[in-house]
């Protein structure tokens, strides 16, 4: 008969345990963790991401453009439609466009635009534009966070060869420990979502020939657009 899975993890732990001088039933030790699990202790903050709000966008704004994304700034978000209407013109992009049932973003008057035309649901592959609103922005790298679900179709993240985020302003922060602050405040102490993607910047590699190549596994463009309201 085989060993059940069980009996090598155990035996693999007990070595772990060996080596480290401590037992299985060590409370201390079992106290010590659970504290670290539930205090969530910070990590490293780089001294970049503790500017004020202003800062904090700024900083977003150029670490995007760094990693060739385009990012737009708006007022309201009833100026989106009319912005993407223009962006799909000038790159001589189909007005079309798919969404999630995302509420910031059905809620905007999208009527500002009669040219576009708006979908709904996940992609299968054929839509040239996606358009999701990311839960975060991170000044430390340029990083947008995207949760997974219905309202934010993971399939809008690298399907489309061209994807739009809308962020508002006052999601941007400055380190990812903030992130996860935001994701326990919004999903409670103890659930994640399906998929955290983190994005930034248009999809790229190098490995053919040393040469840079857009678009290889996801979108071509990326253009984010900073709602100050």
């Amino acid at each position: 008969m085989s060993p059940h899975p069980r009996d090598g993890r155990d035996a693999i732990l007990g070595r772990v345990r060996r080596a480290l001088g401590v037992g299985a039933e060590d409370a201390e030790r079992r106290v010590a963790i659970q504290k670290r699990l539930y205090d969530h202790v910070r990590n490293l903050v780089p001294a970049r991401t503790k500017g004020s709000a202003d800062d904090l966008i700024k900083q977003f704004k150029e670490m995007l453009e760094s990693q060739s994304a385009k990012v737009s700034e708006v007022g309201t978000a009833d100026e989106i439609p009319e912005l993407i209407a223009k962006e799909l013109r000038d790159n001589n992009l189909p007005s079309r466009l798919r969404m999630g049932d995302d509420g910031f973003l059905v809620e905007i008057d999208w009527d500002r635009a009669p040219t576009l035309e708006i979908e709904r649901g996940r992609s299968d592959g054929h839509d040239p534009v996606g358009l999701s609103h990311a839960l975060v922005g991170v000044s430390e790298t340029g990083t947008l966070i995207l949760i997974s679900g219905a309202d934010n179709p993971t399939t809008l993240n690298f399907l489309p060869e061209t994807h739009i985020v809308v962020v508002r302003a006052e999601d941007i922060v400055g380190p990812y420990e903030d992130v996860w602050e935001r994701l326990r405040e919004t999903y409670g102490e103890r659930a994640m979502p399906r998929a955290v993607n983190m994005i930034a910047g248009p999809s790229r590699t190098g490995d053919i020939e040393q040469t840079i190549v857009m678009g290889a596994h996801g979108p071509r463009r990326v253009h984010v657009i900073v709602v100050e309201e």
